[in-house]
């Protein structure tokens, strides 16, 4: 058994605050992180707040790298020493998806199976099954992608929110060589759309947003153009940046409906709209059934970017060390495990990309 000192999000709506974490020796099919890096994710705040379940109290961070100091009975892959940046999708291989040949949609992916808890005994809930807002932390070893070493505060942003806006673009929306693209919101996922647009070959990539200093940051990432959605008809200005019209992908990476709109009437005739903004339950889309028979296409979610981090993980790690994707830029500030409650707010307010805790 293992001691830390771990973020923990007790009660819905509760600034989180630093416990002690009891870890446990790796079990069958498990394996224990020596966790170096973890970004401070919107998923994160969505379990403090209670937008994800009620299993309280919860273990947050989840978007991590690290080192392997242990791995229990039965596992294969990974080994005691290997570098790896932590996933939430550990295909079963055994579901009807996996089956099908299409493991990146796994429906029964594996956690640990052992609790980590609060030093009386209480059980945590470790956020999308890994709990890396601490030292150490227990998952199922399938959880955890070797790949080569890299800075660990850059690597472990691919774990969830910038592997979604990547993926979001080169996966699910399938953006290929001279296409234009469109993008609805430029925080952290939707410039990593950006990126991943620009890798994928796009010549027009446009990023929307109603914050200037996102929009700045999104040139940076490789837009060619910008929508200042605060002061311009976005819908209007995207057609007319793509000769009349409309983007051949729109990305919509707010989670909100009336920009998933924008997004759905600023792409071309069968054009595709990809969401990975992640909405809130009462949400809902109302479109004419008569706009969305005849513009043709495609809507597609996007659930952590369609990505398979076995195969995906390491090749954006070799794209990272060569120069040709800049998650670097993605890293807006390094922090001790004490200020995740400040960084939810800088989250908030648009300030950072990504906030992530040094430990």
């Amino acid at each position: 058994m293992h001691e830390v000192k771990g973020v923990v999000a007790r009660a819905k709506g509760e600034p989180v605050g630093i416990e002690t974490v009891l870890v446990p020796d790796p079990g069958p099919g498990e394996a224990l992180v020596d966790v170096q890096a973890c970004g401070v994710c919107h998923t994160d705040l969505h379990y403090r707040e209670g937008g994800i379940g009620e299993d309280f109290p919860y273990l947050l961070g989840h978007e991590a790298a690290g080192v392997v100091e242990a791995v229990g009975p039965g596992v294969e892959g990974v080994s005691p020493g290997d570098f790896v940046i932590l996933n939430w999708r550990a295909v079963c291989g055994e579901c009807r998806s996996c089956r099908r040949g299409r493991p990146w949609y796994c429906f029964a992916t594996h956690n640990a199976a052992q609790k980590m808890t609060l030093s009386d005994g209480t059980a945590l809930s470790p956020a999308l099954g890994i709990g890396a807002f601490a030292s150490k932390t227990l998952v199922a070893a399938g959880q955890c992608t070797p790949v080569p070493r890299a800075r660990p505060e850059a690597a472990g942003l691919l774990g969830c929110g910038i592997m979604a806006g990547l993926g979001a673009a080169m996966l699910t929306g399938e953006v290929g060589r001279g296409d234009s693209v469109a993008v609805f919101g430029c925080g952290g996922v939707g410039c990593a759309a950006i990126a991943g647009s620009v890798l994928a070959g796009a010549t027009t990539v446009i990023g929307v947003d109603l914050d200037s200093r996102k929009l700045a940051l999104a040139r940076e990432l490789g837009a060619t153009a910008v929508v200042d959605a605060s002061s311009e008809d976005a819908v209007a200005r995207v057609r007319e940046l793509t000769g009349g019209n409309g983007a051949d992908v729109c990305i919509e990476a707010v989670g909100n409906p009336k920009v998933f709109e924008q997004a759905f009437f600023a792409r071309d005739l069968a054009g595709t709209v990809v969401q990975v903004g992640v909405p809130t339950p009462d949400m809902k889309i109302e479109l004419p059934m008569i706009e969305f028979f005849g513009r043709g296409g495609r809507l597609k979610p996007s659930w952590y970017g369609d990505c398979l981090p076995s195969r995906d993980f390491p090749l954006l790690i070799d794209l990272y060390l060569a120069g040709r994707l800049d998650l670097d830029r993605f890293v807006s500030e390094t922090i001790g495990l004490g200020d995740v409650e400040a960084a939810f707010g800088r989250m908030r307010r648009g300030e950072v990309l990504r906030s992530v805790v040094v430990i």
